[in-house]
């Protein structure tokens, strides 16, 4: 089964082409970091119209990449949400087009669900397994069952860690995206700061990193105004091993409660180097698995990859009326 699907929720135009719900044929990614990095963060309007300007080549490329006819195409998949609703109805309303034009079944895929999928490219996923999902939006525990059977378990209180992680390195003046910056600079200094580890005794699922955040801008703020002479670098580090400390618990001690057989790391933060290692160091009796890099960013392979089991479970829609929905629920 031959699958195109298009990804627009925030900042990335992708168009891919899979195959069986396992390979990949063709993934193109066209980001927009520079466009939005003047700003210090992406701005939706900007990023809508970048998403149009864009979509007709990333279609040409991804089928000509793929090497492949549009009469080869069995489904059309496309993120239905959550992300921003100008950058979803770009992405909903050429992937409608393109398959209402040439008389292909469409679907709509819950963005979340693809990063989770994102971890069938590469790897087996073995059921039941519990899933973080990190990114710039979301900070979820998951378990999941089977395919398409997932039951939330906990989510963020306030700011998702991909958020608090911009937020403090804009706080150090390291620019957008700040994320990868803090954890490169992170590895080359000491986490000497006593910073608190939001654990929720009381939450044991859920998190907060808003407290966190604010405990940093205190740190930064306080040691400025005593004319403290500080190393940026010593900063991030302490604020990663923080962060680094509540997912990789809070992830064990579910794994434990639920006797999963697989821990999947997924989502953007997923990327995150110190993430990766701690995780791997922290647990050693269940596999990890975790998406490559470029698997763990927003693209339109992990939506293809969802949809063949969504289509498996559910069949596409019966007409070609696609809404696209900036907060849809995940369960």
């Amino acid at each position: 089964m031959i699958i195109l699907s298009v990804e627009t929720s925030c900042d990335e135009t992708s168009v891919a082409i899979t195959k069986d719900g396992k390979i990949v044929l063709s993934n193109a990614v066209l980001s927009q970091i520079k466009i939005h990095q003047p700003y210090g963060g992406v701005v939706p309007e900007i990023a809508s119209r970048a998403h149009i300007e864009s979509m007709l080549y990333m279609f040409d490329k991804a089928i000509k990449d793929a090497g492949i006819k549009v009469s080869d195409i069995d489904l059309v998949a496309v993120t239905q949400g959550p992300g921003l609703i100008g950058s979803l109805l770009v992405g909903i309303n050429a992937a409608t087009t393109f398959a209402y034009a040439n008389q292909i079944p469409l679907m709509g895929v819950n963005h979340l669900l693809g990063h989770i999928y994102a971890a069938q490219i590469e790897g087996e996923m073995k059921f039941p397994l519990l899933t973080l999902l990190v990114s710039g939006g979301h900070t979820e525990l998951l378990l999941v069952k089977d395919h398409l059977d997932i039951e939330l378990l906990g989510t963020t209180l306030d700011d998702a860690v991909g958020e608090a992680y911009d937020k403090v390195a804009r706080m150090l003046g390291l620019g957008y995206p700040g994320g990868p910056v803090v954890d490169r600079l992170a590895h080359q200094g000491e986490a000497i700061y006593n910073l608190p580890k939001p654990f929720l005794k009381n939450e044991p699922f859920n998190f907060s990193f808003s407290g966190l955040k604010s405990s940093v801008l205190n740190l930064v703020h306080n040691m400025k105004q005593r004319n403290e002479s500080f190393k940026v670098e010593d900063v991030c580090a302490s604020f990663q091993e923080s962060v680094n400390e509540v997912l990789v618990q809070k992830t064990k001690d579910a794994a434990n409660n639920l006797g999963v057989k697989q821990i999947v790391v997924a989502g953007g933060v997923a990327a995150n180097k110190g993430l990766r290692t701690k995780m791997k160091e922290r647990i050693t009796d269940l596999e990890i698995l975790t998406p490559s890099i470029k698997y763990c960013t927003d693209q339109a392979a992990m939506i293809g990859i969802a949809a063949y089991y969504q289509f498996n479970k559910q069949g596409a829609l019966k007409d070609y009326y696609l809404k696209g929905s900036s907060a849809i629920n995940f369960i």
